[in-house]
Order: C-alpha cells, then sequence, then structure tokens
C-alpha cells in the first residue's frame, strides 16, 4: 500500500504543479500536461510487457528494484536542468514502476486467504487514493510555497522509506505463475476480461479529461488561487479515502459488481455537478467531493473483478488493466489538454460525463457475461 502511494505521487503529482513546471521550464500549460499524458503512454505499454518479463521474478526482489527506480528517478527529477530531461527522466521511471501495482495485487493475494483476497486487494489500492488525498494537496503547497523541485525531492525521500520498509517486511520467497504467450490468448478470448478492460479504459479517460487540468480549470473557470486548489484536491483525497475504506468494508457482503456500480455511479454524479456548477467554487468543490467518494473505489473494484473473472491468470489480468487504466489516463488528458489549449474550459465536464456514462452502461451489460462467474 505504502509502495502505491509514493508511486501514486510520482505519477500523478504534475496534475498538481502544473503552473510551478510551466513557469520553471519555460512552457505552456498543456506542454507541461504532456508529461502526464507521455508518462501513461509508456506506462500503458509498459505494463503488461514489463509483467512477462518480470513474472519468473521472486516477487520481493521485484518489488524492491522497482520503488528503488523510483526513488532514483525522483531524486533526479529535482536537479533536471530542462523540460526535455525532466520528460525522460519520468519516461525511465514510468518504465520501471508499470509493473509495482498488479504486482503488488498479487502479492497480496499470496500472502491472505480467498475469502479475504477481495478486501486485501481494495485496501493495497488505498496507496493511490491516500496519493490524491495527501499527496496532491501536499504537492500544491510545497510547490507553490517552494517549487517543483523541493516536490520531487520529498516524494524521493519517502520513496526511500518505502524502500526501506518493503525490504523490512516483505517475505522471500513468493513467486507467481509465469507468464507465457497462452496466458495472453487466453485471456484474449475471455470476453468479460476484454469487457472489463473497455470499462476501465472508459473509466479512467473521463476522470482525467478533468483531473489533470484540475487546477488551472479550477483557476479558470472559478478564479481559485493555489490555496483554494489544495483544498480541492484534499477535499478529493479525503473523499477518496472514505469511499475506498467503506468499499473494503461492504465488497465482501455486496461483492465486486454491485460496488463498482455505486462507484461509477457516484463519479458520474459528481462529474455531473461539477459540470452544471462551472464557475462556482463551492458547487464545483461539491461536485469533486461526491466524485472523490466514488473514485477510490473504482480501480480496486475492476481489479477484483478481472482476478475472479480469470482466476488463473489473475496477475496477467490485472497487469492489462493497468495498462488500460494508462491508456485511459493518456486518452483523458490527451482530450483535456486539447480542450484547455483550445480555451474550452466548460467542454471537458460533458466529455467526461459521456465517457462514465457509456462506462456505467457496460458495467450493467457485463452481469450477463458474468452468469457463470461468482460476481
Amino acid at each position: 500500500m505504502i509502495g502505491n502511494f509514493v508511486t501514486g505521487i510520482g505519477l500523478l503529482g504534475p496534475t498538481a504543479m502544473l503552473g510551478e513546471l510551466s513557469a520553471g521550464l519555460g512552457v505552456t500549460i498543456r506542454e507541461a500536461g504532456l508529461l502526464i499524458t507521455f508518462g501513461a503512454v509508456m506506462l500503458c505499454i509498459c505494463s503488461p510487457l514489463m509483467s512477462w518479463l518480470t513474472s519468473r521474478v521472486e516477487r520481493r526482489y521485484m518489488l524492491i528494484g522497482v520503488i528503488a527506480v523510483v526513488a532514483v528517478c525522483n531524486l533526479a527529477s529535482a536537479f533536471a536542468p530542462n523540460y526535455t530531461v525532466l520528460l525522460a527522466i519520468r519516461l525511465v521511471m514510468c518504465i520501471a514502476a508499470a509493473p509495482y501495482t498488479p504486482q503488488a495485487a498479487g502479492v497480496v493475494g499470496m500472502l491472505v486467504p480467498p475469502e479475504k483476497r477481495a478486501s486485501s486487494v481494495a485496501y493495497v489500492f488505498l496507496g493511490w487514493t491516500l496519493a490524491a488525498a495527501v499527496g496532491l494537496p501536499l504537492v500544491t503547497f510545497i510547490a507553490s510555497r517552494f517549487g517543483w523541485r523541493e516536490v520531487y525531492g520529498v516524494v524521493g525521500a519517502m520513496s526511500c522509506i518505502s524502500l526501506a520498509l518493503l525490504m523490512w517486511r516483505i517475505p522471500r520467497g513468493l513467486f507467481g505463475a509465469p507468464v507465457d504467450l497462452s496466458t495472453w490468448s487466453a485471456l484474449a478470448r475471455n470476453r468479460l476480461v476484454l469487457l472489463l478492460l473497455l470499462i476501465t479504459t472508459l473509466q479512467i479517460a473521463g476522470q482525467f479529461s478533468i483531473f489533470t487540468f484540475m487546477a488551472p480549470l479550477l483557476e479558470r473557470l472559478a478564479g481559485a488561487g493555489h490555496d483554494a486548489a489544495a483544498s480541492v484536491f484534499a477535499i478529493y483525497g479525503v473523499c477518496g479515502f472514505l469511499g475506498i475504506m467503506t468499499a473494503t468494508r461492504i465488497v465482501d457482503n455486496w461483492g465486486p459488481l454491485r460496488t463498482s456500480i455505486l462507484s461509477t455511479s457516484l463519479v458520474l454524479a459528481g462529474m455531473s455537478v461539477w459540470t452544471v456548477g462551472a464557475g462556482h467554487l463551492a458547487v464545483m468543490a461539491l461536485g469533486v467531493a461526491i466524485w472523490g467518494l466514488g473514485f477510490g473505489a473504482i480501480t480496486s473494484m475492476q481489479q477484483v473483478r478481472l482476478i475472479m473473472a480469470a482466476p488463473a491468470a489473475g496477475a496477467a489480468a490485472v497487469s492489462l488493466n493497468t495498462s488500460m487504466l494508462y491508456v485511459g489516463q493518456a486518452i483523458g488528458s490527451g482530450i483535456g489538454g486539447l480542450l484547455f489549449a483550445g480555451g474550452h474550459f466548460h467542454a471537458s465536464g460533458f466529455v467526461a460525463m459521456a465517457f462514465l456514462a457509456t462506462a456505467l452502461s457496460a458495467i450493467l451489460w457485463s452481469r450477463r457475461l458474468a452468469t457463470h462467474v461468482a460476481m
């Protein structure tokens, strides 16, 4: 969970300091946003590739190695002389970080009994929620008062702490099922798995069409300053924390399908409030709060459903889902960047609503394909 926390801050951090990156590196807001877009493209390619290449590596050493590279890259980013070097360092970090989230979920599956797997996987993904709840407001605070280089230095130091904890607590002798071509072909023939991957892409694309540019959108639409933007990020994260903690408590009784329907509906409702209330900071913050209640559980429920849909290839399925998550990030941040650069600040909300409404429809449709799987 702590590894997901530092990885999440490292990957999402630029969204909370686009203005500082833009000013400090002499690039536009949209170009600063490409740190998210290009990073997401690299992550989506490397997640299944690295999962395949590392499938026979002992899990303890793999997780430790990933966080070690994340720590080095964040510390190196603090000294990047220009935008090109910072982007290059980020891409290296994304290549290394790509397998962490799916393999962390796989390791948890080895450490807990089957009846606790759903809630335990959701708990591991709490790290990403905490990255939004604590990390992004912290990034905004540090960047606005000290600078973006200091942010990377702090994240690098936190990554070193995570590295030490992994070395201390993760047991030896954990090996996942080897991933080969037959694993990928079996997943490609599983219609439920394919639909779940599409749902992930739609959910994330909708969110990142707003999320990547949330701070500058709050400034353009509602006149929000740094502290107000940090407060909205904090609301988003705290509500996300509450949402995922609730999900971990109800999922064993409700099942991941119904929990997924609830969380996606909350995200759609929150985005609708954001869109309708654009221009009014309090209303937009309320929309972010409702959105936050759902976002924390969305990804973890997708991971749980995938593991249940393909038990023999759970780690591979989760790695593909992580890849689709980053495809969604690239699509959403790319669309959001084009709209922002064109001055269409209101339009991103309607785009987000369309993505989430389609995702919700697909989740409801997935019940038909899940009739032979315990959901």
